[in-house]
Protein backbone atom coordinates (compact mmCIF):
# COMPACT_ATOMS: atom_id res chain seq x y z
CA UNK A 1 0.00 0.00 0.00
CA UNK A 2 1.23 3.35 -0.95
CA UNK A 3 2.17 6.04 1.57
CA UNK A 4 1.21 9.46 2.01
CA UNK A 5 2.49 12.58 1.26
CA UNK A 6 2.06 14.97 3.87
CA UNK A 7 2.54 18.96 3.14
CA UNK A 8 3.39 20.71 6.28
CA UNK A 9 3.25 24.70 6.26
CA UNK A 10 6.16 26.00 8.63
CA UNK A 11 6.51 29.44 10.19
CA UNK A 12 7.24 32.54 8.32
CA UNK A 13 9.12 34.19 10.86
CA UNK A 14 7.67 33.10 14.46
CA UNK A 15 7.95 29.61 15.23
CA UNK A 16 5.60 29.81 17.96
CA UNK A 17 2.94 29.69 14.35
CA UNK A 18 4.02 25.88 14.23
CA UNK A 19 0.92 23.84 14.89
CA UNK A 20 0.89 20.86 16.93
CA UNK A 21 -0.85 19.32 14.18
CA UNK A 22 2.54 20.02 12.12
CA UNK A 23 4.95 18.89 14.47
CA UNK A 24 2.84 15.53 15.05
CA UNK A 25 3.10 14.75 11.55
CA UNK A 26 6.83 15.70 11.30
CA UNK A 27 7.50 13.13 14.40
CA UNK A 28 5.13 10.72 12.83
CA UNK A 29 6.41 10.63 9.18
CA UNK A 30 8.95 8.20 7.95
CA UNK A 31 11.11 10.91 5.91
CA UNK A 32 11.18 14.71 5.48
CA UNK A 33 11.55 16.62 1.87
CA UNK A 34 12.66 19.84 2.70
CA UNK A 35 13.70 23.18 0.14
CA UNK A 36 16.92 23.57 2.36
CA UNK A 37 17.80 20.62 5.00
CA UNK A 38 20.30 23.33 6.84
CA UNK A 39 17.07 25.65 7.00
CA UNK A 40 14.59 22.41 8.21
CA UNK A 41 17.05 20.82 10.62
CA UNK A 42 16.79 24.46 13.09
CA UNK A 43 12.72 22.98 13.20
CA UNK A 44 13.32 19.43 13.68
CA UNK A 45 15.94 20.59 16.43
CA UNK A 46 13.40 22.96 18.25
CA UNK A 47 10.74 19.69 18.11
CA UNK A 48 13.17 17.80 19.58
CA UNK A 49 13.12 15.27 16.44
CA UNK A 50 15.59 13.62 14.24
CA UNK A 51 14.41 12.57 10.81
CA UNK A 52 15.82 11.30 7.54
CA UNK A 53 15.97 14.38 5.14
CA UNK A 54 15.98 14.76 1.50
CA UNK A 55 16.41 17.88 -0.66
CA UNK A 56 13.68 18.84 -3.09
CA UNK A 57 14.08 22.49 -4.52
CA UNK A 58 13.64 24.58 -7.96
CA UNK A 59 16.93 23.03 -9.31
CA UNK A 60 16.54 19.42 -8.66
CA UNK A 61 12.72 18.79 -8.97
CA UNK A 62 13.63 16.34 -12.01
CA UNK A 63 15.66 14.09 -9.96
CA UNK A 64 14.44 14.41 -6.50
CA UNK A 65 10.45 14.09 -7.65
CA UNK A 66 10.32 10.85 -8.72
CA UNK A 67 12.78 9.43 -6.16
CA UNK A 68 10.43 10.80 -3.64
CA UNK A 69 7.44 9.32 -5.48
CA UNK A 70 9.26 5.68 -5.44
CA UNK A 71 9.72 5.91 -1.78
CA UNK A 72 5.89 6.93 -1.15
CA UNK A 73 4.76 3.91 -3.51
CA UNK A 74 6.76 1.48 -1.78
CA UNK A 75 4.26 2.55 1.44
CA UNK A 76 6.73 5.01 2.84
CA UNK A 77 5.25 8.67 4.46
CA UNK A 78 6.79 11.81 3.45
CA UNK A 79 6.35 15.51 4.78
CA UNK A 80 6.89 17.87 2.17
CA UNK A 81 8.44 21.02 3.85
CA UNK A 82 9.24 24.82 2.77
CA UNK A 83 11.98 26.95 3.96
CA UNK A 84 8.94 29.07 4.89
CA UNK A 85 4.97 28.75 4.26
CA UNK A 86 2.49 26.53 2.68
CA UNK A 87 4.76 23.91 0.18
CA UNK A 88 3.50 24.01 -3.09
CA UNK A 89 1.60 27.72 -3.22
CA UNK A 90 4.43 29.65 -5.61
CA UNK A 91 6.91 26.85 -4.66
CA UNK A 92 8.19 23.81 -7.01
CA UNK A 93 6.37 21.39 -4.27
CA UNK A 94 2.77 21.91 -6.63
CA UNK A 95 5.04 19.38 -9.36
CA UNK A 96 5.25 16.74 -6.46
CA UNK A 97 1.75 16.76 -6.13
CA UNK A 98 0.94 16.65 -9.43
CA UNK A 99 3.35 13.71 -9.79
CA UNK A 100 1.65 11.57 -6.47
CA UNK A 101 -1.98 12.67 -7.72
CA UNK A 102 -1.08 11.19 -10.91
CA UNK A 103 -0.07 7.96 -9.39
CA UNK A 104 -2.62 7.95 -7.17
CA UNK A 105 -0.83 8.20 -4.24
CA UNK A 106 -2.64 10.30 -1.38
CA UNK A 107 -1.86 13.71 -0.06
CA UNK A 108 -2.73 15.17 2.71
CA UNK A 109 -2.44 19.41 2.99
CA UNK A 110 -2.31 20.88 6.25
CA UNK A 111 -3.54 24.43 7.09
CA UNK A 112 -1.01 26.82 8.33
CA UNK A 113 1.33 29.59 8.09
CA UNK A 114 1.34 31.14 4.11
CA UNK A 115 2.33 34.87 3.56
CA UNK A 116 -0.36 35.57 0.76
CA UNK A 117 -2.87 35.28 3.26
CA UNK A 118 -1.40 36.72 5.87
CA UNK A 119 -0.61 39.76 4.04
CA UNK A 120 -3.81 40.05 2.22
CA UNK A 121 -5.27 40.02 5.80
CA UNK A 122 -3.44 43.08 7.19
CA UNK A 123 -3.38 45.02 4.07
CA UNK A 124 -6.69 47.07 4.19
CA UNK A 125 -8.08 46.26 1.08
CA UNK A 126 -10.95 44.25 -0.37
CA UNK A 127 -9.98 40.62 0.16
CA UNK A 128 -13.72 38.80 -1.37
CA UNK A 129 -12.16 38.23 -4.63
CA UNK A 130 -7.97 38.62 -4.96
CA UNK A 131 -5.38 37.04 -7.43
CA UNK A 132 -1.62 35.87 -6.49
CA UNK A 133 0.84 36.68 -9.27
CA UNK A 134 3.69 35.24 -7.27
CA UNK A 135 6.63 36.45 -8.34
CA UNK A 136 7.41 38.79 -11.49
CA UNK A 137 9.72 37.66 -14.13
CA UNK A 138 13.08 38.92 -14.27
CA UNK A 139 13.35 38.99 -18.32
CA UNK A 140 11.59 42.37 -18.95
CA UNK A 141 9.81 40.88 -21.63
CA UNK A 142 7.67 38.20 -19.90
CA UNK A 143 7.42 40.88 -16.76
CA UNK A 144 5.93 43.65 -19.03
CA UNK A 145 3.47 40.90 -20.89
CA UNK A 146 2.31 39.97 -16.91
CA UNK A 147 1.80 43.10 -15.78
CA UNK A 148 0.20 44.25 -19.43
CA UNK A 149 -2.56 41.26 -18.66
CA UNK A 150 -3.20 43.09 -15.38
CA UNK A 151 -4.45 46.26 -16.48
CA UNK A 152 -8.16 45.68 -16.43
CA UNK A 153 -7.98 43.73 -13.09
CA UNK A 154 -10.38 44.65 -10.74
CA UNK A 155 -9.50 42.08 -7.93
CA UNK A 156 -6.70 43.05 -5.19
CA UNK A 157 -3.52 41.46 -6.47
CA UNK A 158 -0.75 40.07 -4.36
CA UNK A 159 2.85 39.59 -5.55
CA UNK A 160 6.13 38.32 -4.06
CA UNK A 161 9.29 40.34 -4.07
CA UNK A 162 13.05 40.11 -2.85
CA UNK A 163 14.19 43.44 -1.11
CA UNK A 164 16.91 44.10 -4.03
CA UNK A 165 13.91 44.61 -6.59
CA UNK A 166 11.91 46.07 -4.82
CA UNK A 167 12.27 49.61 -6.34
CA UNK A 168 12.44 48.00 -10.00
CA UNK A 169 8.87 46.71 -9.73
CA UNK A 170 7.42 49.48 -7.86
CA UNK A 171 8.45 51.68 -10.62
CA UNK A 172 6.82 48.75 -13.07
CA UNK A 173 3.65 48.75 -11.10
CA UNK A 174 3.44 51.98 -10.89
CA UNK A 175 3.71 52.88 -14.56
CA UNK A 176 1.31 49.92 -15.44
CA UNK A 177 -1.46 50.75 -12.46
CA UNK A 178 -0.71 54.80 -12.10
CA UNK A 179 0.96 56.24 -9.11
CA UNK A 180 -2.20 56.87 -7.14
CA UNK A 181 -2.93 53.28 -7.05
CA UNK A 182 -3.53 52.30 -3.22
CA UNK A 183 -0.68 48.88 -2.11
CA UNK A 184 0.33 47.49 1.26
CA UNK A 185 3.61 46.84 1.67
CA UNK A 186 4.15 43.93 3.92
CA UNK A 187 7.64 42.98 5.07
CA UNK A 188 9.09 40.87 8.24
CA UNK A 189 5.71 39.15 8.27
CA UNK A 190 5.27 37.27 11.90
CA UNK A 191 8.89 38.36 13.02
CA UNK A 192 9.71 41.45 15.39
CA UNK A 193 10.27 44.04 12.96
CA UNK A 194 6.84 43.26 10.96
CA UNK A 195 6.30 46.44 9.00
CA UNK A 196 3.19 47.16 6.79
CA UNK A 197 3.00 50.52 5.10
CA UNK A 198 -0.07 51.28 3.67
CA UNK A 199 0.22 53.84 0.91
CA UNK A 200 0.13 54.25 -2.97
CA UNK A 201 2.18 53.30 -5.80
CA UNK A 202 3.59 56.68 -6.41
CA UNK A 203 4.61 57.06 -2.41
CA UNK A 204 5.83 53.98 -1.94
CA UNK A 205 8.61 54.25 -5.05
CA UNK A 206 9.32 57.79 -3.91
CA UNK A 207 9.92 56.10 -0.10
CA UNK A 208 12.08 53.47 -1.01
CA UNK A 209 13.91 55.10 -4.25
CA UNK A 210 16.76 56.88 -2.45
CA UNK A 211 17.38 54.45 0.39
CA UNK A 212 18.90 51.01 0.25
CA UNK A 213 17.07 47.98 -0.37
CA UNK A 214 15.55 47.20 3.07
CA UNK A 215 16.11 43.68 4.75
CA UNK A 216 13.41 40.82 4.52
CA UNK A 217 10.51 39.81 1.72
CA UNK A 218 7.65 41.60 0.81
CA UNK A 219 4.71 41.14 -0.07
CA UNK A 220 2.79 43.75 -2.22
CA UNK A 221 -0.68 43.58 -1.99
CA UNK A 222 -2.02 45.94 -5.29
CA UNK A 223 -5.55 47.38 -5.46
CA UNK A 224 -7.49 46.19 -8.27
CA UNK A 225 -8.75 48.38 -11.08
CA UNK A 226 -11.76 50.83 -10.38
CA UNK A 227 -14.97 48.87 -11.93
CA UNK A 228 -16.28 50.53 -14.70
CA UNK A 229 -20.10 50.69 -13.80
CA UNK A 230 -22.99 52.07 -16.39
CA UNK A 231 -20.77 51.62 -19.81
CA UNK A 232 -22.86 51.71 -22.84
CA UNK A 233 -22.28 48.08 -24.83
CA UNK A 234 -19.76 48.14 -27.78
CA UNK A 235 -20.82 46.90 -30.65
CA UNK A 236 -18.09 44.58 -32.02
CA UNK A 237 -16.88 46.71 -34.51
CA UNK A 238 -16.34 49.18 -31.60
CA UNK A 239 -14.49 46.40 -29.57
CA UNK A 240 -12.25 45.72 -32.32
CA UNK A 241 -11.24 49.06 -32.25
CA UNK A 242 -10.27 49.43 -28.91
CA UNK A 243 -8.14 45.83 -29.16
CA UNK A 244 -6.63 47.94 -32.12
CA UNK A 245 -6.32 51.07 -30.05
CA UNK A 246 -4.85 49.59 -27.16
CA UNK A 247 -1.88 47.64 -29.35
CA UNK A 248 -1.26 50.91 -31.58
CA UNK A 249 -0.84 53.51 -29.02
CA UNK A 250 -0.72 51.90 -25.43
CA UNK A 251 2.11 49.60 -27.33
CA UNK A 252 -0.10 46.30 -25.63
CA UNK A 253 0.54 42.95 -27.22
CA UNK A 254 -2.06 42.32 -29.64
CA UNK A 255 -3.24 38.67 -27.93
CA UNK A 256 -2.94 40.95 -24.43
CA UNK A 257 -5.02 43.81 -26.30
CA UNK A 258 -7.91 41.54 -27.03
CA UNK A 259 -8.06 39.67 -23.89
CA UNK A 260 -7.81 42.45 -22.26
CA UNK A 261 -11.13 43.95 -24.20
CA UNK A 262 -12.96 40.57 -23.86
CA UNK A 263 -12.68 40.83 -20.13
CA UNK A 264 -14.34 44.12 -20.75
CA UNK A 265 -16.92 43.30 -23.26
CA UNK A 266 -17.84 40.16 -23.05
CA UNK A 267 -16.68 39.09 -26.54
CA UNK A 268 -14.70 36.19 -27.03
CA UNK A 269 -10.40 36.56 -27.24
CA UNK A 270 -10.25 34.50 -30.25
CA UNK A 271 -12.90 36.79 -32.74
CA UNK A 272 -11.33 40.07 -31.00
CA UNK A 273 -7.75 38.58 -32.26
CA UNK A 274 -8.91 37.51 -35.64
CA UNK A 275 -10.98 40.58 -36.73
CA UNK A 276 -8.17 42.80 -35.17
CA UNK A 277 -5.01 41.24 -37.63
CA UNK A 278 -7.00 41.44 -40.35
CA UNK A 279 -7.27 45.35 -40.16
Amino acid sequence: MAGTLYLVPTPIGNLGDLSPRAAETLAAVDFIAAEDTRVSIKILNHLGLKKPMVSYYRHNTETSGPQILQRLLAGEDCALVTDAGTPAISDPGEELVALCVEAGVMVVSLPGPCALVTALAASGLPTGRFTFEGFLAMNKKNRREHLDSLRGETRTMVFYEAPHKLVATLSDLAETFGTDRRVALCRELTKLHEEVIRTTLGQALERYREQPPPRGEFVLVVEGAAPVEDAPALTLEQAVERVCILYQEQNLPMKDAARQVAAETGFQKKELYRLAVQR
